[in-house]
């Protein structure tokens, strides 16, 4: 990535341009959130504003930084494996200052479409956490490409760090969100449940998500050392019957294995990109390839959603499985949504489908 750079701008233009990226990020998240908040279904909308806009622009900025080498700034030319990384670092840094500038904006929009107190400076200190353990965690990644590691080495890497990060996460989500353990009433319960919903974790974590309420779950770990992860709404909204039956959720895609399916599409999708870096085939056919994989790669995870709401239908039901997403949706803000033809870049069928589905099953029992 070297040949990407230039020489290090001024200090004064990098904090110049650092402030420009960032007024355009608050106009931006700003004009979007003024624009989602009129639309129907606001808050898939917010998502998608965030997925499709926000980010981009983050990583837009990103690329930015690294051609002009701002980086290299903090490391004061120190070249070497210490120098890379404090560049990469920055540089990441200074794209997540950018992503948190145009989040900014975006809170009061959330808060009034989702009716909740949370406060503009609370989401903003909470994301900021998440942006640091991020770029902590990419620097990682990239600063071997950095280093001119080959194509070969690089593929290697990429899988021993994914593989790394599923196995480490239930430590590295500890260090970017506040987390409790849950109180022995609450462990019981969690227990009850988690025996009728087939799931089978070590332990469980509770995040403190009162204000923004949002109410999910989630596995994370290795077999034999698998965590659960709720949030204190997830306890607070939904009867032992709608909890169970999400946990059964998650208990049928740890069975469907739908996280290691989006890995491993994931790594098989970047070899031709790999095999196109080490100059061994043609550029845009590889990229066709690798486009290929993707879409048959996220088709196969669908695949495994749908296998893990007929777990969860055997467990619990069908009619209590879809009256659980419907729950859900409904504690979220959101609308489940439709669609006559799956969309081949997306990693779940929509949810209105996997509930109408649901209520197929039902009616045929």
């Amino acid at each position: 990535m070297y040949a990407l750079q230039s020489s290090p701008i001024a200090i004064g233009t990098a904090v110049f341009l650092v402030g420009v990226l960032a007024v355009v990020g608050i106009v931006l998240g700003a004009l979007g959130s003024a624009v989602v908040r009129r639309l129907s279904n606001p808050v898939t909308r917010y998502r998608q504003l965030y997925l499709w806009v926000l980010l981009p622009f983050a990583l837009l900025s990103w690329v930015v930084f690294l051609s002009l080498g701002l980086g290299h700034l903090v490391p004061g030319g120190q070249t070497g494996v210490v120098g890379a990384v404090l560049a990469t670092f920055t540089e990441l840094l200074a794209a997540g200052i950018i992503w948190l500038a145009a989040y900014a904006p975006t809170v009061p929009g959330v808060r009034n479409v989702r009716d909740i107190k949370l406060s503009t400076g609370r989401a903003v200190i909470r994301m900021g956490r998440y942006v640091l353990g991020i770029t902590a965690l990419v620097t990682v990644a990239v600063v071997p490409v950095e280093l001119g590691l080959s194509s070969v080495g690089l593929l290697a890497l990429v899988t021993v760090f994914v593989v790394t990060v599923q196995a480490a996460s239930p430590w590295f989500i500890t260090l970017i969100r506040s987390v409790d353990r849950p109180d022995e009433p609450t462990a019981e319960t969690l227990e009850r449940l988690q025996e009728r919903a087939g799931l089978t974790v070590r332990d469980v974590r509770i995040f403190d998500t009162e204000q923004e309420r949002t109410a999910s779950l989630t596995v994370r770990g290795v077999s034999g050392y698998r965590r659960l992860f709720v949030t204190i709404t997830f306890l607070d909204m939904f009867d032992d019957e709608t909890a169970a039956a999400l946990l059964a959720v998650q208990a049928g895609r740890q069975n469907a294995r739908v996280l290691a399916r989006v890995m491993v599409g994931l790594l098989i999708t970047v070899v031709p990109l790999f095999v196109a870096l080490a100059d061994i085939g043609p550029l845009w056919p590889l990229v066709g390839v690798s486009l290929g994989l993707a879409i048959a790669s996220l088709w196969v995870t669908r695949r495994g959603v749908r296998a893990a709401d007929d777990y969860a239908a055997e467990r619990v039901g069908p009619e209590t499985v879809a009256d659980a997403l419907e729950r859900y949706a409904d504690v979220h803000d959101i609308e489940p949504s439709r669609r006559r033809l799956a969309n081949p870049f997306s990693r779940s069928p929509p949810l209105g489908n996997r509930i109408d589905r649901l209520r197929a099953q039902a009616e045929a029992e």
